[in-house]
């Protein structure tokens, strides 16, 4: 498969250099809205939560603070969550391309991670940029952002493979995912500190594979510190999982796929 997939990369990065174009095509702004989106959301969230409902974040005095956890927050969900909406509707919208021409389908997937990947990449060197000129930066634990995002990534694309195999000969899946993503969005830390929920709530938390995820990313931008290591061990063990068998039921239903597009 991975010799395949080699085979054509000229096909995969066509496909993202032509995707990122026209998205943007006949735009005046362009990639600023790449920008845009999330600034405008993270904007809104920091009125409601840091003004109107006095959020704060306990121990930290920084006055940048409410505002980089925000951040950090909103940008890695983002990404997670426009790798797994992608992917769970990509054979649907290449159905054209699926019928008419012969490569690995597998490729469709990764032209969907490189994409959110770029766009990812623009707005969070963005964001460290701020860090570094604000003063915020959070020195050598910054690494620990890596191995996280690898964590997240696996996640995200072995969850996005399953549902995009499963809404092509069920499309309920995908428009019950659509809504499984906006309850799983607010039961996940991204906005709000875990502090401010319900002791009767918090022990729920460790049901959502994301939720330590998110937890490290406040943890290393905002406290400047190393995340629990310990508790990315279960979502590092489910992302692994869920690629597995994501690239086992795509093996196992990529020929059935053409006859039901």
């Amino acid at each position: 498969m991975l010799r395949s997939i080699w085979s054509y990369r000229g096909f995969i990065s066509g496909s993202v250099k032509r995707e990122f174009q026209s998205r943007y095509r006949n735009s005046l702004l362009g990639a600023a809205w790449t920008v845009l989106n999330p600034l405008a959301m993270i904007v809104v969230y920091t009125v409601i939560f840091s003004q109107v409902m006095r959020t704060r974040l306990p121990g930290v005095d920084n006055g940048f603070a409410y505002s980089i956890y925000l951040c950090a927050g909103i940008l890695t969900w983002g990404l997670f969550a426009e790798i797994v909406s992608r992917a769970q509707n990509v054979f649907l919208e290449h159905a054209n391309l699926i019928k008419k021409i012969s490569f690995p389908r597998i490729c469709l997937p990764i032209i969907v991670l490189l994409n959110a990947g770029i766009n990812f990449t623009i707005i969070f060197s963005l964001f460290v940029l701020f860090l570094l000129f604000s003063g915020t930066f959070p020195g050598i634990s910054f690494v620990a952002i890596f191995p996280v995002l690898a964590i997240q990534i696996a996640f995200a694309i072995g969850l996005g493979i399953i549902v995009g195999v499963l809404n092509v000969f069920f499309r309920d899946v995908g428009q019950f995912f659509a809504v499984l993503l906006q309850f799983w969005f607010w039961f996940t830390p991204v906005v709000y500190p875990e502090s401010i929920l319900p002791d009767a709530v918090r022990p729920y938390l460790n049901l959502n594979p994301m939720a330590p995820l998110v937890s490290a990313y406040h943890q290393i931008l905002v406290h400047g510190q190393w995340p629990e290591w310990g508790s990315l061990l279960i979502p590092a063990v489910l992302a692994a999982i869920l690629c597995i068998v994501g690239m086992r039921l795509f093996r196992k239903r990529v020929g059935e796929i053409v006859d039901e597009l």
